[in-house]
């Protein structure tokens, strides 16, 4: 299932932050769209993240509300300028989907991680040859520059955890992500080896389903959950499909993949019987490579 067009996070807070203006000056939509020399659809986009707002427009409408607190009106400059900033990945625009690119800006500005996976290391975890078997996999008609980039793209997702302020990230691992041989024995050692390394509670945190949980929560497929540090965000829901991803906002749905979640880790492995786990597994493929 394709994704639809959604607002950058930065986008949809200087929305939601413009209409909470305008309303609390008394201003109508259609005030607000003539002083800009717009209409009213214009201003119901940009107050909904979906259309940026330049500079000009932002001092002409926050003129109209009555700002005039110099360091909320720098603010919202900033955001939105910040908002029509292409990131890291716009280099990749050749071979990444509008989805995808779309959930790279989501992951790059979350002050949290959930996820859960039940048959791939995510890629925030994945080794480049691990990586690459994933890729070439997926990608049948890909040519060999065409998976390094894919491969490149992977690995500059996984800086989010060399800043300053990383995102919390918590991963559940289905015991079948351990198991399943990509790339043969020696691959999955060194994948297995760099979860290892990876793991550091409580900001990095991974754990295992185990078999003996059978059916569980998380059987409908991998979701990821994210969370950010302005409480005017609202979290969003990642589902991946084959053919793209579906986000879900609605209270509703977050709420339930949260609760899944919680269920899953509930029902996991504590992150260090998780690991003597994974380092046994690990074994295995050591002995077989």
């Amino acid at each position: 299932m394709p994704s639809h067009p959604r607002p950058t996070v930065r986008r949809r807070r200087l929305g939601a932050e413009l209409k909470r203006l305008r309303e609390k000056a008394g201003v109508k939509m259609e005030e607000a769209a003539e002083r800009i020399g717009g209409d009213k659809p214009k201003i119901s986009r940009q107050e909904n993240g979906r259309q940026g707002v330049s500079k000009l427009e932002i001092e002409a409408l926050l003129a109209l509300y009555g700002v005039s607190d110099e360091r909320l009106r720098t603010a919202l400059t900033t955001l939105a300028r910040e908002g029509r900033r292409k990131g890291w990945w716009a280099q990749y625009s050749d071979i990444l989907t509008a989805g995808f690119q779309e959930r790279l800006s989501i992951e790059s500005d979350a002050a949290r991680i959930l996820a859960f996976q039940p048959m791939l290391v995510p890629g925030l975890l994945q080794t480049v040859e691990y990586a690459t078997e994933v890729i070439r996999s997926v990608n049948k008609t890909a040519t060999e520059e065409e998976i390094d980039s894919y491969v490149e793209v992977r690995k500059s997702r996984q800086e989010i955890f060399a800043r300053e302020s990383p995102p919390q990230y918590l991963c559940l691992l289905d015991e079948a992500v351990l198991r399943r041989e990509v790339g043969g024995p020696a691959v999955m050692a060194a994948q297995l080896d760099k979860i290892l390394e990876m793991n550091n509670p409580p900001k990095l945190t991974i754990q295992v389903v185990p078999f003996a949980q059978g059916w569980h929560a998380g059987a409908d497929g991998p979701f990821n959950v994210y969370s950010y540090p302005d409480p005017m965000d609202l979290d969003v829901v990642n589902l991946e499909y084959l053919d793209g991803a579906l986000y879900l906002e609605e209270d509703e749905s977050v709420e339930r993949y949260q609760l899944a979640f919680d269920e899953l880790r509930a029902a996991a492995l504590t992150s260090r019987q998780s690991m003597e786990l994974i380092s046994a597994v690990k074994r295995e493929f050591v002995n077989r490579a």
